[in-house]
């Protein structure tokens, strides 16, 4: 774990070196992605069975492709009260929420008697990443599904690794919670090839979402242009703003909660007392081996970790700005005064009885957000990542009459004639 103080003289290199610190997959998973692209794009369904055979051990014709609805109900069915209520709760406060992002169509006419707005629609179809393997998330099902649902999108299909073929049961009753129908057996980058291009059994989609491991990442990216995509999704993050009032347990629990995810996961702490800092360190140790997760915590923290002494928690935000995390904790008594300093963050947490973990199950804004310092030019999964806005304009005769003679000149200008001669004989001017 990395330890810097901002009065020292060296502390710009080496906060350049922590933001700069490369995290993510070597290039050499990208041939590989490639070569899996190509063989789901030119073998179909018998590419994707040897694939999935060779990667989740498994034999689809054996183990089935597609979940039936009968297994979902079933899962949901066998869930504990407590569970159950718990995910239809999550899924309640997730609707709610991006309910409120809808957008609004809009028709107007201007000062020069023009008829534009814009009207939004959803797109037809949405394939929805589920991870399984190391990670299998059923609060990933419903951050992802509910959003395509409130956009209005008719056909939402789930896709989600079940290495030997065993499927996570919480992952199959979020989908039914969500209200999904279609959900595939089959993961990785593979299955990303298979909803950008089709196979014989599964259609493609126009929209993929969804977190994976760097191998669907990378699909995702090569893939982007074929489909749409939420965004490439690195190891998580967390920062944690927090001062010497916070109980260091509790500060040491928040950062731990992304240690956990992945060995390339980071958690950093900004605090401007020295003791804090120490307290919240012999914490983390203290608490790693009591986790089952204890191994992938400790190889995160180890290596990517940080705690970063600051001489004001003010002086800190310049700093998580230039880290745009992911997750950011502002555990102070006045969250917003240092909120209203962020620029870039995917979710902002504020005061000490907020959690980021509380964001990742029931608050209701979603969980998928950039990583890997994309917060300073992308947003978390919204509503809108599964909807596309159409504009539209209608003139009159004096409409054109008012703007047409100046699109005819700029049009003469780039030296396009048929562009000119469209408007310009309408408005009977030579052209």
């Amino acid at each position: 774990m990395l330890r810097l103080d901002a009065s020292r003289a060296d502390f710009a290199a080496q906060f350049d070196a922590l933001v700069n610190a490369r995290r993510e997959a070597d290039a050499d998973v990208s041939d590989t992605v490639r070569d899996i692209i190509a063989k789901v794009r030119n073998g179909g369904d018998a590419a994707l069975a040897e694939l999935t055979k060779t990667f989740d051990r498994h034999d689809l014709d054996a183990t089935g492709w597609r979940v039936s609805e009968e297994e979902m109900q079933a899962a949901l069915d066998g869930l504990p009260t407590e569970l159950r209520t718990a995910l239809e709760l999550a899924a309640e406060r997730i609707a709610a929420y991006h309910e409120k992002q809808r957008p609004e169509d809009r028709d107007e006419i201007d000062a020069a008697g023009v008829r534009l707005g814009a009207r939004w629609g959803a797109v037809d179809a949405a394939g929805l990443y589920v991870p399984g393997g190391r990670a299998a998330y059923p609060s990933s099902v419903l951050m992802n599904a509910i959003p395509a649902k409130v956009a209005g999108v008719r056909r939402i299909v789930i896709v989600t690794p079940t290495p030997g073929g065993e499927m996570n049961p919480l992952v199959l009753a979020a989908a039914r919670i969500a209200g999904v129908t279609e959900v595939w057996r089959v993961g990785g980058a593979q299955a990303i090839a298979a909803l950008a291009y089709g196979t014989e059994r599964i259609a493609p989609v126009d929209v993929i979402t969804g977190p994976g491991n760097a191998w669907v990442a990378e699909a995702k990216r090569q893939l982007y242009g074929v489909v749409g995509i939420d965004m490439v999704a690195g190891p998580s993050e967390i920062v944690v703003v927090a001062d010497a009032q916070n109980d260091p347990e509790w500060t040491a629990a928040d950062l731990l909660s992304q240690s956990e995810h992945d060995p390339t996961s980071q958690s950093i702490l900004f605090t401007d007392d020295a003791a804090f800092a120490d307290a919240v360190a012999s914490a983390v140790d203290a608490q790693i081996p009591q986790l089952s997760t204890a191994q992938t915590a400790r190889t995160s923290w180890d290596a990517n970790g940080a705690i970063i002494l600051v001489p004001t928690l003010e002086a800190a935000m310049p700093l998580v700005d230039r880290l745009a995390p992911e997750h950011l904790e502002l555990a102070v008594d006045d969250p917003d005064a240092l909120f209203a300093m962020v620029r870039h963050a995917g979710s902002v947490f504020l005061g000490r009885m907020t959690p980021e973990a509380v964001g990742d199950y029931v608050a209701g804004p979603n969980h998928v957000l950039p990583t890997g310092r994309r917060a300073r030019f992308s947003s978390g999964l919204s509503v809108l990542d599964f909807m596309k806005r159409t504009s539209f304009l209608a003139l009159d005769k004096a409409a054109i009459e008012a703007i047409g003679p100046a699109a005819v000149a700029l049009a003469r200008a780039e030296g396009l004639p048929a562009h000119a001669a469209s408007v310009a004989r309408r408005l009977g001017l030579p052209s």
